[in-house]
């Protein structure tokens, strides 16, 4: 099929699945991720064979990736992940790290860069999902919501981090080289971005916000493209770079705009949950592999199995490193909410299936997995804290945290 005619497909399923959502939110609440992937299944080359995806429409799905990745960096709150809770996520995801590469070698048969794909995704969060979640009943700025953010976090940095270490085509020390070099200029970006702006960027951005002008979106923009074109210099993946300019951006807003950061966000969320996005998962669902699932048993097999490893090599070392004040409830659901994965585990298949170091059909089983873990893991961990409630610290945890913040605030 021509061009025009699958980039309409494809928008009319992006208009469909919303639409999916509302009429069978009363019953089973379905995340929209689900229904855009499956309605790309649907009018892919393997059901209806309706659409199939050329230069252009894959140009335009990588940028949704891009934007992806940049909206999961703005979501993040480095602010409220600090202390003790955050020194326990960042120990728990190098510990699923290696026990996810570890069991990936016995799936990939000994395949070392096989396994580093599959071990890495095992590891994923997606807090796009679960975030929300958490907001809707209001516990998003309460202390199991600051967990969350806080392990959900390192859950999406460490990935894109392993990613541009041990998927980049180098030898490990050349990749460290450039990544540290990378973050060595991330990091004078981001000290720039926290010195206080002119006056007349705010004024700007509050005239030009209802305007053609759209002086802070460009701004934005602009941005992202700096630094995805920085990472691509590097030779690392440009999902670095596009993390990297999420955090920087809501650095640069809340310093500079603070007032108008939110509206600001709503155009940028609008132009990537509105378009690029969706056209992403979309087209992650026209290439998915659907013929591999289905007339391989192994294939097939492997979805219930790494759905297992998800909570195993992810939620395990979270459940054992969850902060203390955390009930035995509040640690199960932690865990449940950290292995909720999809967005990193097509980005990080995508990468391997691109560079022939996994078969389409682990990347099919993986992508299924982490659908099934959508579905499930959200419902089960709101089941398993009951009615929500999230257990109340004790003074002193209260106390321990917040003198460490203000010790780190101190050190700055």
């Amino acid at each position: 099929m021509s061009h025009p005619g699958t980039l309409v497909l494809i928008l009319a399923a992006a208009v469909l699945a919303p639409l999916l959502v509302h009429a069978t939110g009363r019953r089973v609440r379905v995340p929209l991720v689900i229904f855009e992937i499956a309605l790309g299944i649907v009018m892919g080359p393997d059901v209806l064979g309706w659409a199939r995806p050329d230069d252009v429409v894959d140009t335009l799905a990588d940028l949704g990736l891009s934007m992806l990745i940049f909206l999961a960096g703005y979501e993040i709150d480095f602010a409220a992940v600090r202390g003790d809770t955050l020194r326990r996520s960042l120990w728990s995801w190098p510990i699923a790290l290696v026990a996810g590469i570890a069991l990936a070698l016995l799936v990939s048969r000994g395949d070392v860069f096989g396994a580093f794909v599959i071990g890495t995704a095992l590891t994923s969060t997606t807090l796009g999902t679960v975030l929300p979640m958490l907001r809707d009943s209001g516990e998003l700025r309460g202390r199991f919501g600051t967990v969350i953010s806080a392990f959900g976090a390192v859950g999406e940095f460490g990935p894109v981090i392993a990613v541009a270490l041990l998927l980049s085509g180098r030898r490990p020390a050349e990749s460290a080289a450039l990544l540290a070099a990378f973050g060595a200029i991330t990091a004078a970006a981001v000290f720039w971005a926290l010195r206080p702006r002119p006056p007349w960027f705010a004024r700007l951005t509050e005239r030009t916000l209802h305007t053609s002008g759209q002086f802070a979106v460009r701004f934005v923009m602009l941005l992202l493209a700096c630094m995805l074109g920085l990472a691509e210099v590097f030779g690392l993946d440009v999902l670095l770079g596009a993390f990297a300019a999420g955090v920087l951006t809501r650095l640069v807003l809340l310093r500079a705009a603070p007032a108008s950061s939110g509206e600001v966000l709503g155009k940028v969320e609008a132009m990537g949950f509105g378009f690029l996005v969706p056209l992403f998962y979309v087209v992650t669902g026209i290439e998915f592999d659907l013929d591999a699932l289905l007339h391989d048993p192994g294939a097939l097999l492997l979805v219930p199995g790494f759905l297992l490893l998800f909570l195993l090599v992810h939620g395990g070392p979270v459940y054992l490193l969850a902060p203390r004040d955390l009930d035995r409830r509040d640690r199960a659901a932690l865990a449940l909410f950290t292995s909720t994965c999809l967005p990193l585990v097509v980005a990080i298949t995508t990468i391997g299936v691109d560079q022939e170091l996994i078969a389409t059909d682990q990347a099919a089983s993986l992508v299924g997995a982490a659908m099934v873990s959508v579905l499930v893991f959200p419902l089960v961990a709101a089941r398993v804290r009951g009615t929500g409630r999230t257990a109340p610290a004790t003074d002193g945890a209260e106390e321990s945290e917040e003198s460490e913040e203000s010790e780190e605030s101190e050190a700055w």
